[in-house]
């Protein structure tokens, strides 16, 4: 097992993440975060060391998504850097897009991925703007 950086295996994986963001599918987005994890922004930050935990810091987000109409998620990878034998730092501009089709500017972050028998997990993000 070793962290990826292949483009392919992180955009599936990005694209994967992106869709339940939109559909407001919690638990396919639990299932791409690595226990514990951690979020970090410029004025907060908060762990999480299960599922249910993971769950609850998305619930509040699918209704701001039906709100501003956001039907699609697209992640555009700047950047991948290798850290570890089992970890990849990955800079993500997300992109969306809405129920008109217009192209909807999101937030970057970055993601610290962990590699693992069945693809990546999200261990750490870090919103950069």
């Amino acid at each position: 097992m070793r962290a990826s950086t292949d483009l392919d295996t992180l955009t599936d994986f990005f694209d994967r993440y992106g869709v339940a963001l939109t559909a407001g599918d919690v638990p396919a987005l639990a299932g791409c975060y690595a226990l514990p994890g951690l979020v970090v922004a410029d004025t907060y930050s908060f762990s999480f060391s299960s599922l249910a935990a993971v769950a609850l810091s998305f619930v509040g987000a699918a209704p701001d998504y039906r709100e501003r109409e956001l039907i699609a998620a697209h992640a555009l990878i700047e950047d991948v850097q290798p850290v570890s034998a089992l970890l990849t730092m990955v800079a993500v501009e997300w992109e969306f897009l809405d129920s008109a089709g217009a192209r909807v500017p999101g937030e970057r972050y970055r993601y610290l991925l962990r590699g693992t028998d069945t693809g990546p997990v999200i261990c750490t993000v870090v919103r950069t703007g």
